[in-house]
């Protein structure tokens, strides 16, 4: 039996600037039950006080410890290490990172950077990158859908950094089993009884699932017809949108 929920938020709960059908009333009803709730994502172009009051202001009731946002992770992942980073990130981003920067850094970070994904930029973090840099990326996202198109995510660009500096890149972020582990954790509940709902079958869910979670996939946002069939993973259940999810599994 499902004992709390974790909420992937773009594409599960809004597309652009609209809340998705049922979606408001969907966290409303979870919130009433007092079921335990998360709000998790890779959206690393605003900070996680951003995203809060995105979320606040299409309708949505979330309390800042209910959000887990990569970003933070990562900064998470730096202090506890006391490490220092380059970081090629979105300029909403550089206030969360900036006491971490340093011209001989310990680490380069990626994140979704925008229009800073260019040459100066990119040669600027490989060549960190070969001078010992570790390489720690927020997500390993293929793309994302913004408006009416799908638009390259930071994925392809630390594959390129991986790929010309011959570093494994540390992710910490969805899918990663760490960061699962962690918003788990903070549940109280057992991975088995912690159901994650997205639009991502990789991110999302396949990630949920390595971390022993159940999960569900949405036909809303990211999703593209297949995107079931591109789960190598047991246990995968679908559901047109969030409140079908919900009832899928008793909630």
């Amino acid at each position: 039996m499902v004992q709390a929920v974790l909420l992937d938020i773009a594409g599960v709960l809004y597309d652009g600037r609209i809340p998705l059908p049922g979606a408001i009333e969907s966290v409303a009803k979870l919130q009433q039950q007092s079921v335990p709730l998360r709000f998790v994502t890779n959206t690393s172009r605003q900070s996680p006080q951003q995203v809060k009051q995105y979320l606040d202001d299409l309708g949505f009731n979330v309390k800042q410890e209910q959000l887990f946002t990569a970003p933070a992770a990562v900064v998470a992942y730096l202090e506890n290490r006391h490490m220092t980073c380059y970081a090629l990130v979105h300029p909403n981003l550089d206030v969360l990172f900036e006491p971490f920067q340093s011209t001989a850094p310990d680490a380069v970070v990626v994140a979704d950077a925008g229009e800073r994904f260019d040459y100066m930029h990119m040669n600027q973090a490989f060549q960190h990158l070969m001078a010992g840099a570790q390489l720690i990326a927020i997500g390993d996202n293929r793309y994302f859908k913004k408006a009416e198109e799908l638009v390259l995510d930071a994925g392809p660009f630390i594959h390129a950094l991986a790929y010309a500096s011959d570093k494994k890149p540390i992710i910490v972020g969805k899918p990663s089993t760490t960061f699962y582990e962690v918003v788990v954790a903070s549940t109280r509940c057992a991975a088995q009884q912690v159901l994650m709902i997205g639009d991502d079958v990789v991110a999302d869910c396949e990630g949920a699932i390595r971390a022993g979670l159940l999960a569900c996939l949405v036909r809303t946002g990211k999703y593209r017809p297949g995107d079931e069939a591109r789960c190598e993973l047991q246990g995968l259940m679908c559901a047109d949108d969030l409140p079908a999810a919900l009832e899928l599994v008793g909630l």
